[in-house]
Formats: C-alpha cells, sequence, structure tokens
C-alpha cells in the first residue's frame, strides 16, 4: 500500500527522533552513591577485593578426578624390623643404658648381660646399642658362648639388630675359627637385612680368612666390597697384603699395592707401608724397601702415620736386619706421642720391641722395654705377659717369668690357662713337679676350667717323676670334667704297668669298659695285657672281660624282657579296648532296637483303637494268639532252612 507524501515525512521525523529517557530523580542518584548500613560498605568492599583477585590458571579450573590413594596391603609379619635410631636413648632407657654401661666398667659382665635379659620384658626396654655394648664387652674377654646365647635371647625378644650387631657376630665366629659360618652369616645379611654391610663388616671378615689362611677367598671378598660401589678401604688392603707375606708372595704384595695406588691415586694413610716394606725385603730388594721407609715416616713426608701403621713398619725393620733403625725409630716414636693430639705408641709397639730384643738375645733390655708401658699410660693386657713368660721361659728364666706372674696379680689382670701351662712346663722343665702341680691347682681355684691340653701336661710331667698316684688323681678329674680319648687311657695303662700298679690298672680297666662312649679297643687291650702278662696276672684280665661281657648280655636279655612285657602289655590293653567296644556297640544295637518295638507296638495299639473303635477284649485276646503263633511258625520255618 502506497503512502501519501505528508505521511511519509511525518514517518521520517519520528525515525530521526533521539530516544526519550528520562533522567533519574535526585534521591535516586544519591542512593546509588551511598549505603544504607556500615555491613552492606563492607560486603561491597569484599566483593570488589574477591573481584580484583589474582583468577587461578585454567588448568585448576578443569574438573579433575580425585586421585585414588594406592591401597597398602598387609604388610609382612616375617618382614625384617628396621633397627631403632639413637634418639631412642632418653629418659629411662638412657637410665638403663648408663647403668649397664657401669656394670661392664666394674667387669660385671654377667650383672650386665642378667640385667639386660630381665630388662627385655620390662617396662623400660633396653635399646640395640645396650644389648651390643654387652655382647662387645663378652667379646673382648672371649666369652663366645655367653655372647651367642645374649644375643638369641634378644633376637627371640624381637630387639632388630643393626649392622654393630651383625660385625659382632662374625667377630665372634672368626675367633672361633668357624669362617664358615661367618661367611654363611655375611650372606644372610646380604639377603635379609633392611640394610647394607659397613666396612667394618669386610674389615673383621678378611682379617678372619687371613688369619685362617684363606687368602683367596679374602681376596674375592674385597672385589664384592668394591662391587658393591664402597671405597677402598686401607685397612683390608693391608690385612690381604699381610695374608700374602705370610704366603711368601710379594708380587701379590706389590700388585695390591699398585692396585690401592691406582684406585686412590696418592695413599695418606701409612697404614699399607710396614707389609709393603716386607714384601721389598721378600724379593731381596733392600733399597727399594727402605725408600719406602723413607716416603712414609721421613722427615717431609705427607703421609700420616698412626701407632698401628707404625708398629708395622717396627716389624718389618725388626725381622729383616734393621734392628738398629726400629730402635731409632721407637725412640722418636716415644718422643712425639702426645695424646690425644698425637697417638704414636700403644700396647702393640712394646710388644713388638720386646720381641725384637728377645730375638736379639737382649733379655734385660726386653723387660725394661715392657716395664716403659707405664710411663705412656699403656696397661699390659695378659697377652702381653703371656709373650713376656713364654720368651723368659724358653730362655730359661723361669724366676722372672715368676715374677711377672706375681706382677699380674697386683695389677689385677687375671692370668689365662695358657699362663699356667707355660709356669707348668718351665717347673716339670726344671724338676719341680710340686710347684707344677701346685700352679694347675691355682688355675682350678682359680675358677678357670682346665682344657686337655693343661691335663695331659701335668699328668704326663708328673708320669714323668714318677709320681703316679698323684697323676691318678689329676686323670679322675679329667674324667670327670672332660670326654677322655683312647690315647690318655693308654697311657696311664702304661704308666700303671712300668710302676707295677696291677691293682690300679684293673681298676682303671673296668671303669673303661663301663663307659660306652670309650669302648676298650683291642690296641688297648693289648697294652693292658702286655702290662698284666709281666706280673702273672693276665687271666685276671681275661675273667674281667668275660665278667662284663657276661653283664651286658644279662642286661640285654633284660631289656629284651622288658620290652616283651610291655609290648604283651599293650597288646593286652588294645584287645580289652577293641572287646569293650564291640560290646559296647552290640549293647548300643539292642537299645536301639528295643526302643525302635516298643514304639511300633504303642503305634500298632495306637491304630488299632482308632480303627476298632471298642474291640471286644475277647477278640484282641484271639488275635494276639494268632499273632505268637504265625510268629513261631514263622521261627521254626527260618531253623528249617537255616
Amino acid at each position: 500500500m502506497a503512502l501519501s507524501k505528508p505521511t511519509f515525512l511525518s514517518h521520517l521525523k519520528t525515525l530521526t527522533k533521539p530516544p526519550h529517557h528520562p533522567s533519574p530523580s535526585f534521591f535516586l542518584s544519591c542512593r546509588l552513591l551511598s549505603f544504607a548500613t556500615p555491613e552492606e560498605a563492607a560486603a561491597e568492599r569484599r566483593r570488589r577485593k574477591r573481584r580484583l583477585r589474582i583468577e587461578p590458571p585454567l588448568n585448576s579450573l578443569r574438573h579433575t578426578q580425585p586421585q585414588q590413594r594406592p591401597i597398602n596391603p598387609n604388610p609382612n609379619p616375617n618382614a625384617p624390623k628396621l633397627p631403632e635410631s639413637v634418639s631412642v636413648l632418653t629418659g629411662n632407657r638412657l637410665t638403663l643404658h648408663n647403668k649397664i654401661l657401669t656394670l661392664i666398667r666394674q667387669n660385671d659382665l654377667d650383672e650386665a648381660a642378667l640385667l639386660t635379659r630381665h630388662s627385655i620384658y620390662s617396662n623400660c626396654r633396653p635399646t640395640i646399642f645396650t644389648c651390643n655394648a654387652v655382647m662387645a664387652a663378652l667379646l673382648r674377654q672371649s666369652r663366645y658362648s655367653d655372647l651367642l646365647s645374649l644375643h638369641r635371647f634378644i633376637n627371640q625378644a624381637g630387639v632388630a639388630a643393626n649392622v654393630v650387631t651383625h660385625n659382632l657376630l662374625i667377630n665372634a665366629y672368626c675367633d672361633c675359627r668357624k669362617t664358615d659360618t661367618a661367611l654363611e652369616h655375611y650372606k644372610q645379611l646380604i639377603n635379609d637385612a633392611p640394610f647394607n654391610p659397613s666396612p667394618t663388616t669386610y674389615r673383621i671378615l678378611v682379617k678372619g680368612l687371613v688369619d685362617n689362611n684363606k687368602v683367596d677367598r679374602a681376596v674375592e671378598l674385597k672385589d664384592e666390597m668394591l662391587e658393591k660401589g664402597l671405597a677402598p678401604d686401607t685397612v683390608v688392603y693391608n690385612y690381604l697384603m699381610l695374608g700374602l707375606v705370610k704366603k711368601s708372595d710379594p708380587d701379590g704384595v706389590l700388585a695390591l699395592y699398585e692396585e690401592l695406588r691406582e684406585k686412590l691415586g696418592f695413599l695418606l694413610d701409612g697404614m699399607v707401608f710396614g707389609n709393603l716394606m716386607k714384601g721389598y725385603f721378600l724379593k731381596g730388594m733392600e733399597k727399594e724397601a727402605m725408600d719406602c721407609y723413607e716416603e712414609a715416616v721421613g722427615e717431609n713426608s705427607k703421609v700420616r702415620m698412626a701407632a698401628v701403621a707404625y708398629n708395622s713398619v717396627l716389624d718389618a725393620l725388626s725381622k729383616n736386619g734393621k734392628f738398629e733403625e726400629a730402635i731409632r725409630l721407637f725412640d722418636r716414636m716415644m718422643v712425639e706421642h702426645n695424646p690425644p693430639r698425637r697417638l704414636t705408641v700403644n700396647l702393640g709397639s712394646f710388644n713388638v720391641m720386646a720381641d725384637g730384643f728377645f730375638a736379639q738375645g737382649r733379655f734385660e733390655e726386653a723387660i725394661e722395654v715392657f716395664k716403659k708401658m707405664g710411663e705412656k699410660r699403656c696397661s699390659p693386657d695378659s697377652l702381653s705377659f703371656n709373650n713376656m713368660i713364654e720368651q723368659l721361659c724358653g730362655a730359661g728364666m723361669v724366676a722372672e717369668a715368676e715374677g711377672l706372674y706375681r706382677e699380674m696379680g697386683e695389677q689385677g689382670i687375671k692370668p689365662d690357662e695358657f699362663t699356667y701351662v707355660l709356669l707348668m712346663d718351665s717347673c716339670f722343665a726344671q724338676n719341680r713337679a710340686d710347684d707344677a702341680s701346685g700352679y694347675f691347682r691355682k688355675m682350678v681355684e682359680s675358677g678357670l676350667r682346665p682344657n686337655a691340653v693343661a691335663f695331659n701336661k701335668v699328668i704326663d710331667g708328673l708320669i714323668k717323676v714318677g709320681n703316679i698316684d698323684e697323676a691318678m688323681v689329676f686323670f679322675g678329674q679329667m674324667v670327670e670334667k672332660l670326654k677322655v680319648d683312647s690315647a690318655n687311657y693308654e697311657m696311664m695303662f702304661k704308666a700303671l704297668g712300668e710302676a707295677g700298679k696291677l691293682d690300679e690298672l684293673l681298676k682303671l680297666v673296668g671303669d673303661m669298659l663301663k663307659e660306652e662312649s670309650v669302648g676298650l679297643s683291642s690296641e688297648l687291650q693289648e697294652v693292658a695285657a702286655d702290662a698284666l702278662r709281666k706280673g702273672g696276672r693276665e687271666e685276671e684280665l681275661m675273667k674281667l672281660l668275660e665278667e662284663k661281657e657276661r653283664e651286658k648280655a644279662e642286661a640285654a636279655a633284660a631289656k629284651e624282657a622288658e620290652a616283651a612285657e610291655a609290648a604283651n602289655a599293650s597288646s593286652t590293653v588294645a584287645e580289652s579296648e577293641s572287646i569293650n567296644f564291640s560290646a559296647e556297640g552290640i549293647l548300643a544295637e539292642e537299645t536301639i532296637g528295643t526302643e525302635a518295638a516298643d514304639d511300633g507296638e504303642s503305634s500298632e495299639t495306637a491304630d488299632s483303637g482308632e480303627v476298632g473303635g471298642g474291640l471286644d477284649p475277647a477278640d484282641a485276646t484271639e488275635e494276639v494268639e494268632g499273632a505268637n503263633k504265625a510268629d513261631a511258625d514263622d521261627e521254626s520255618g527260618g531253623r528249617k532252612e537255616v
């Protein structure tokens, strides 16, 4: 439809006019710039602050699934426990630890071990560090059985062992010359323990293997140590070089030294220089050995020499014709010794020098050096005294050796079995049999347990001087305390036969026949027969043997009779039990049958009562008689069939 011109113009004016917005009132404009209450203003400020904050990253706005924690399986109860850390030594446990250390310092190891055992199941449980302290003290006194017993106890009590515990056990096995057991324990440590062996573990094992002439296995162990990532240890190499020196293998010594130097670059530790000098001396390379000596202890030397390293050099010099140089080095060590800053001498230094003086035949100087220990606060132990006593006794200086024995008692050092055996040998060598037997009695009275060597020494010495009666007394003690072999009996048979003590010989044969563990062999029987034949009493030996055989036969017959009676009694009991069991079964069957019959009769009676209602008594009687007659006919028919 077409628009007229005036209408079209008015429409254009309408379109060109701007839109009219009503202006807000003054009240509304003021209201937008203010808030009714302070709370609204505070809310607005908070809203603006929230709006002005930094927006979080986009990846945090993504909808992510909550990560599920992995479900830990139940812990294995057989898994090895982790050892405690040193931080557990606090409070009452630290007090207990110090108390046990006090007992150890007082040399009351029995009480220390007992207190450790009692505390295991108390409110104050000892730590593994306390247990290790007690076991280390037992190891120092060579009480290996007590150490193993205590370790077994704490292991069963659930005290987790650490690497020190394993090292103590391996050390005990090596000291007992059970290197195979020590290696098995080392494998167990590798496979089962939640920690790795320490360098001390390898030091102990390598030393034990070298002491037991297993140098090849010790070298393999050194290679295992390097494969596990441990640094080359100079102490381990020193033990290996010492073992090769004992095997007279100087090339192996030099090869080990070159390997160590290649791995470390430069040796600052002088531990290996003494054995390196011995290797050069074995090859006849004296100049190279002395050059090595200058490198180790020269004036401009950068090598750190401890007391153990000095002792190795002293030993190399004194055993290879350089004893005067060893004396000069020892004097220098005595001057430089300034504890605690510098330690250049120890107990081993005095022992090495004493051995050197003894080898030179300078006994007075050896004793003088030994007595200088007190000047440097070194206390000799039983091994040092035994070494001195052995050297003096070997030189015939028994009086000086006995003086050292008395000095041991004055210093509170307890002599061991070896000390008394040395003194007994020396007294027998000087025809002092009474003093020798007196030393044996002192050994027993001091609480020591003489071994077979000590018994054989005193018995053999008394037999040689003709004191057979006292020898028989000690032999009786030996039989009571130790397991006596046939060689000991043979020695006594010959001694009694030569002394003409045939009654004692026959008695000893009778006692020996009673001991089933030994038995009278054909060789011993011949020795006894020869001794009795000289006195014309060989028939008594035959009678004694026949009597013992008869007693054995009677005892065997009595045992067989007892066994037969026991078998008959057991069979009778079994038969009676079976009869009782069968009778009980028959009785049970009859009871069940009777109860079933009674139930059947009662049910039949009830049924007849229900069906018949009022049955005549006469008819009931006739029915019962007919039933009985039918049963009788059936029974007779059954018998005929049978």
